[in-house]
């Protein structure tokens, strides 16, 4: 191509990540901030800006990027992004939901499974010296209902592995094909009503967006069965955190594990200091393995945009 291609990378993009995108792709820029004006400076020159959950890629940004092409998220969540002003300007967002889905569905089974079993609350007493051993009686995912709320890549593995372990999975996503659901051998629920009220275990993977923004509300988890548990790995937007507290706290939630929040950090220490909740710092598709997916998707697609013809297929 005639045209050199030049990158700009937010601070946090892995280091190994912005080295295959130079090599790849063209000259990379990696911002030592998050500060608005640096990315204005910075991105005048960028037909590429490869963001992860931060920074907030503004209207401002998108205005003041004469050269931007395509916002890159190696990742799922595009939450950060202004995607009407992405469109409005003709710049492409792109994002790699396939590269994670092992890594967070994983970390949802690990999550469950610990919540179920005491494994964080008997460690901590155990390096404290105490042998909790007859003081905590766990459960087993077999035998459970599983109700998994959104059903893309993440849910299904997430029902792949819950029906190995013999647990009954029930799943609701209305803009999914009802074949995804016969093909997966799993029951659709009609509505999010219904599978709430059969689940012993929730677990949510859904984007965010006005439809999903708070949707597990106070109603919603009271709907739920008394002694249920809920897993949140995809955004912490999606639960009222106020209505799960007073449900961990009453009983009516036996647990919850968070791996996401409506702040991250979080501020909320009365919920996170919980003993029936378990809490990790959003790091579902922080694995090697996921990061090595994610910069190999990404590059596929832009060199698919700016490079057709040293080809190759977009997809895994």
């Amino acid at each position: 191509m005639s045209e050199e291609i030049r990158v700009l990378c937010a601070a946090g993009v892995p280091e190994d990540m912005a080295k295959r995108l130079s090599e790849a792709i063209g000259p990379v820029t990696i911002l030592k901030s998050d500060d608005e004006n640096e990315i204005i400076q910075e991105i005048q020159d960028k037909q590429v800006f490869v963001v992860r959950s931060k920074p907030k890629v503004t209207a401002n940004i998108i205005h003041n990027a004469p050269a931007l092409k395509v916002v890159a998220r190696p990742g799922v969540g595009t939450d950060n992004i202004d995607k009407e002003a992405c469109k409005n300007k003709g710049v492409k967002v792109i994002n790699t939901p396939e590269a994670s889905a092992a890594s967070v569905s994983e970390l949802t089974i690990g999550l469950a499974i610990s919540l179920l079993r005491y494994a964080f609350t008997t460690c901590s007493l155990l390096k404290s010296g105490d042998w909790a051993k007859s003081k905590y009686t766990g459960r087993t995912v077999e035998g459970k209902v599983w109700g998994i709320i959104g059903f893309g890549g993440i849910g299904r593995r997430v029902a792949a592995i819950v029906k190995a372990m013999n647990a009954q999975v029930v799943a609701y996503d209305p803009y999914i094909p009802e074949e995804q659901f016969a093909n997966s051998e799993v029951k659709r629920a009609v509505r999010l009503e219904d599978l709430l009220s059969v689940s012993d275990i929730v677990s949510l993977h859904v984007i965010m967006s006005d439809e999903t923004k708070g949707m597990i509300s106070a109603e919603a988890i009271q709907i739920m069965k008394k002694g249920s548990y809920l897993i949140n790995t995809s955004r912490g937007k999606v639960i009222d955190h106020k209505a799960l507290m007073q449900a961990l706290a009453n009983g009516h939630l036996a647990g919850a594990a968070l791996d996401v929040f409506e702040t991250e950090p979080p501020s909320d220490k009365e919920l996170i200091c919980l003993d029936n909740l378990i809490c990790t710092p959003h790091i579902g598709g922080s694995t090697e393995e996921a990061f090595i997916n994610a910069t190999d998707i990404m590059i596929r697609k832009l060199r698919q945009m700016f490079k057709p013809e040293e080809g190759g297929p977009i997809g895994i």
